[in-house]
């Protein structure tokens, strides 16, 4: 195993923990989420030669740092609706956050498949 392997196992593994324990508080956990998406991002960049991953992954981290901006934006206006004075509809904003985080569950199963498929058409 190269280094440049074995970083990238650790950068995924690290922040897709970071990003796992950040879900159990989606709103506090953004900013642990956050740095875990950049990590994977950077892992994936370090350990596959597939360009088109390292785009999927590039989008996560850009749609989740534009959702956590939201978050903290809208946060420092004094929240939204109510007495606050700022329409709930700008809570929009925060839409890729979300998005995002699923868009990394359904690309780590789909690499935990297409790895799991690898491993089994070796054995034969």
């Amino acid at each position: 195993m190269t280094s440049k392997t074995l970083w990238s196992r650790i950068l995924l593994s690290v922040g897709g923990a970071a990003m796992l324990i950040g879900a159990i508080d989606p709103l506090e956990g953004a900013l642990l989420i956050l740095p875990g998406s950049g990590l994977v991002a950077l892992g994936v960049f370090l350990g596959t030669p597939d360009r088109r991953v390292v785009h999927y992954a590039l989008w996560v981290f850009i749609l989740i740092f534009f959702g956590v901006a939201a978050i903290l934006a809208l946060s420092a206006l004094g929240g939204v609706g109510g007495t606050s004075g700022v329409s709930i509809w700008w809570s929009i904003l925060v839409l890729p956050y979300p998005v995002g985080w699923l868009m990394a569950l359904v690309g780590a199963i789909v690499l935990f498949a297409r790895g799991f498929r690898a491993d089994k058409s070796a054995q034969r």
